[in-house]
């Protein structure tokens, strides 16, 4: 392998939201930055003007352009002006997009391409559809990516029933580094964390109809008489009244706290005992990931994709089927009856800690990203 050379490097995402994949792509530019390359993270559109992270020695572009497609001029301009030596491109979008701009700008970078969300929600078979034609752009064009990765391995075998002929190969996203070791120790006040008298079990997410909150509600309407407990759910969206009503219909709203969306979901984590997902469906996790990072025994629904590759035929975590609230309960139970160890969690999650991840992108690329192998 060559000698390690600081790269000039675009990590580009669509948007920036409370989301996984933004979140990502931040993490991956911060992580770049700390092995002293020069890194630009690309925006196209900062969702309800939210206050950006601080990222030291990032520069951050916003480009304010509310679709991915909008984003091919400042994109044309931006490759042609800083000639980045690798591009970090994510969404299956935005990915075809970059394929593109790099053809048109004869631009000579290396382009590592990430999926985050299964194929089948992305491409169509049906004739002029949106899904169809961005199924042909990505027959045509991506031959320009040097690199196709997806987040969970699982999601590759999808691509690959998708598009017989893929290369999809599967990385992590980084989950663990050095800022998640210290938020995961800031102080949190809310009173059932504060003196803890009872069992806490957290969740987090957006609340929408693939997270499956409702199913988490009805799973704990049933463990409270058995394990007097507490549960707290972080996280905003549409689902927020609905899921609100039904915990007041089950009794058990005076022992759930819907706290809503917060900066910082580690210290959190790292003050309960059972964290819950509770998904129809995921790209992979990266907050399943998070919660058993900070020492909370995970229990999950086994849905596609990710889960199972984190928690491993139930080694690291209790795995349940997708939907069924009766089993979810009797899991959770199992949890705080049976935490896993810390030492086990963080045996874990180590396949998401940066640098090997980095240094998984330095053997597929070919080029040395840290100066630690």
């Amino acid at each position: 392998m060559k000698l390690f050379t600081p790269q000039r490097i675009f990590v580009v995402t669509p948007t920036y939201g409370l989301s996984g994949v933004p979140l990502a792509q931040i993490r991956l530019a911060r992580s770049l930055a700390e092995e002293k390359h020069h890194v630009t993270l690309v925006i196209g559109n900062n969702l309800s003007s939210l206050k950006l992270p601080f990222l030291p020695n990032v520069n951050v572009l916003v480009l304010d352009k509310s679709r991915v497609l909008y984003m091919f001029i400042p994109l044309l301009k931006l490759f042609s002006e800083y000639k980045p030596q690798i591009i970090f491109s994510a969404e299956d979008h935005l990915n075809t997009l970059v394929s593109i701009i790099c053809l048109f700008s004869n631009s000579k970078a290396k382009v590592c391409a990430s999926s985050r969300v299964t194929p089948y929600d992305t491409y169509s078979d049906v004739t002029f559809s949106k899904r169809w034609l961005l199924k042909k752009l990505a027959n045509i064009f991506n031959y320009r990516l040097d690199l196709m990765t997806c987040v969970s391995k699982e999601m590759v075998l999808q691509y690959r029933n998708i598009f017989p002929e893929s290369k999809h190969k599967c990385v992590y996203n980084i989950v663990i580094d050095k800022y998640s070791s210290l938020l995961k120790k800031e102080p949190v006040d809310h009173k059932w964390l504060l003196n803890k008298r009872y069992p806490v079990i957290v969740a987090a997410g957006m609340l929408e109809p693939w997270k499956g909150f409702d199913v988490l509600l009805r799973a704990f309407s049933l463990l409270y008489p058995r394990i007097n407990s507490r549960l707290i759910i972080l996280g905003d969206g549409s689902l927020r009244t609905s899921l609100t009503q039904l915990s007041a219909s089950l009794s058990i709203d005076k022992f759930v706290d819907f706290v809503g969306y917060k900066d910082n979901p580690l210290a959190y984590f790292s003050k309960s005992d059972v964290f819950v997902l509770s998904s129809l469906v995921e790209g992979m996790p990266n907050v399943l990931i998070e919660a058993m990072f900070c020492g909370c025994t995970p229990v999950s629904t086994n849905c596609p994709t990710g889960p199972g590759e984190v928690i491993k035929d139930n080694l690291y975590g209790y795995l349940c089927p997708v939907g069924n609230h009766k089993i979810m309960s009797t899991k959770i139970e199992e949890a705080i009856k049976n935490p896993i160890s810390q030492d086990v969690l963080l045996e874990g999650v180590r396949p998401f800690e940066r640098l090997n991840i980095l240094n998984l992108y330095s053997r597929y690329l070919s080029i040395p990203l840290t100066s630690i192998t």
